[in-house]
């Protein structure tokens, strides 16, 4: 594998996805502080990116992976195999937005929104445009083009930022000046509507930047290739449906579960923490965009095998350095949550960081199934997995609340890890370095007691004020990181001198 084209294109992605999440994250304290946690504002945020994120997998429906699976396939035309995932996504999209805007009332109150139908609009007409954009940002990356990609991924997050900074700080400033603002705000959830249009706004604006993406979709139609396309792709959209139910249901299912106002409140503060530990789903993202178009273009290498084994080694080594730098700076980071009545959901953090490594470990794991053209199975591990992690929502978010939805995430990713590891192994055996692998965790999780024992000896809590102590306990932690820091080295370095 060449680990050099990867980790750059690891990190040219990365930067839109990591540096646009951490704006985001940003905006959360925004939210937050504007957005008392008590009024449940940030619980209908949560709830509805929740919806948005469970529509964008339906809409794109799988095609995502195969545009890659069929592009570089024998005998078959890439332009061809471009346009026609375009238009079949696209007709999709277009049915989509008719079906939500002609039925706008009954939908709206299905979703407990029947004052704010406007909320149900806005989001149904960012979702289609986003699955549409999804499939022209995974031509760039089929294209290696990371560059182009990262400049339309910064079209969005920049004005996405500057227009909710000035929503959220200025616009209140004239309210004296201007009434009629302030009785738009009150009307919008207090500056909560807000956030729908302005991301409406931004979507549309990229939307209009891919025009010259957009014509690859006169390159043809091909109806043969459509239906070998859709015969592929249908198990990847319920893999996709189950696997998006992993990270959403809960925040779906949560109203339901603790109905009124104190569900809104539990799930605003659930989804303000939780923000803090998805910087794992960051990483994972970023390897994805780099890691998917090397996999499938060399799959019909002799070394295809050692690519996936060395990947997955480094994507966990890598992920535990994040998992502890996350926990071991919480103090700082837990600002990220906003003020001090959402820190009561800190506690989450390395249980749902800890599940989002085992859904990392889980999409590495399905290249097995993907390269054989066996996405049945992908299928059918995700459904188990996402039953699991619904199981435990119902029979325990009413008696535990927002924890658990954690231990949720987790129980469900680990059961979708372990069981592609052991089907994958009879199926398409690859040769993992299972002790280099379990080494990492071993390590990592040990550095991570130790922190925690010496943070209850000094007696802080997720509230403890930034004070000496605190300080103390910092400092001992990146003494715990440079240790797990030289494993890394050492790692590296065996690795280059095998070669």
């Amino acid at each position: 594998m060449n680990l050099k084209s990867l980790a750059k294109d690891t990190a040219l992605y990365g930067l839109s996805s990591i540096v646009g999440r951490f704006l985001n994250y940003l905006l959360v304290p925004l939210y937050t502080y504007f957005i008392a946690a008590e009024s449940g504002g940030y619980g209908i945020v949560t709830n509805l990116y929740a919806y948005t994120a469970l529509l964008l997998t339906l809409l794109t429906f799988g095609m995502e992976t195969t545009l890659f699976r069929f592009s570089n396939k024998e005998g078959e035309d890439d332009k061809t195999v471009y346009s026609t995932t375009l238009r079949l996504v696209g007709l999709v999209c277009l049915a989509f937005i008719a079906a939500v805007l002609g039925l706008l009332g009954p939908v709206s109150g299905a979703l407990g929104y029947s004052s704010h139908p406007e909320y149900i609009a806005c989001m149904a007409l960012i979702v289609a445009q986003d699955a549409f954009q999804a499939i022209m940002f995974s031509r760039l990356r089929q294209q290696r083009r990371p560059l182009r990609f990262v400049a339309l991924k910064f079209a969005f997050i920049i004005p996405n930022v500057i227009l909710n900074v000035v929503c959220f700080v200025l616009l209140p400033k004239l309210f004296t000046s201007f009434p009629g603002l302030e009785a738009a705000w009150q009307r919008f959830d207090y500056g909560v509507g807000f956030i729908f249009f302005i991301n409406l706004i931004c979507t549309t604006a990229v939307s209009i930047l891919f025009i010259p993406e957009m014509k690859g979709i006169l390159h043809g139609w091909d109806r043969s290739l459509a239906k070998r396309m859709l015969t592929y792709t249908w198990p990847l959209l319920l893999l996709g449906i189950v696997g998006i139910l992993n990270q959403v249901a809960d925040k779906i299912l949560f109203p339901w579960l603790v109905p009124g106002e104190e569900g809104k409140v539990q799930l605003g503060i659930y989804g303000a923490c939780a923000k803090i530990a998805l910087i794992m789903s960051v990483l994972t993202q970023a390897f994805r965009y780099a890691y998917e178009p090397i996999v499938f273009n060399g799959s019909r290498d002799k070394d295809s095998p050692e690519t996936l084994a060395e990947g997955m080694k480094f994507f966990v080594i890598f992920t535990l350095l994040a998992f502890l730098g996350v926990m071991f700076f919480l103090p700082v980071l837990r600002y990220l949550a906003g003020r001090g009545d959402y820190w009561e959901g800190l506690k989450v953090v390395p249980i749902v960081m800890m599940a989002e490594i085992f859904m990392g470990v889980y999409f590495n794991l399905s290249f097995w199934y993907k390269l054989s053209d066996k996405t049945i199975w992908g299928a059918i591990m995700s459904a188990v997995s996402a039953a699991v992690m619904i199981g435990v929502n119902v029979a325990f978010v009413p008696r535990y609340g927002y924890m658990a939805c954690a231990w949720g995430g987790f129980a469900g990713y680990g059961t979708a890890m372990l069981m592609s590891y052991f089907i994958g192994q009879k199926k398409y055996p690859i040769k993992y370095d299972l002790k280099g692998i379990l080494g990492a965790f071993a390590l990592s999780l040990a550095l991570y007691a130790l922190s925690v024992a010496a943070r209850k000896a000094l007696g802080l809590a997720t509230d403890s004020p930034f004070d000496g102590k605190t300080v103390a306990w910092m400092g001992l932690n990146v003494i715990l990181l440079g240790i797990y820091c030289v494993f890394i080295w050492k790692s590296l370095s065996l690795r280059f001198v095998r070669k």
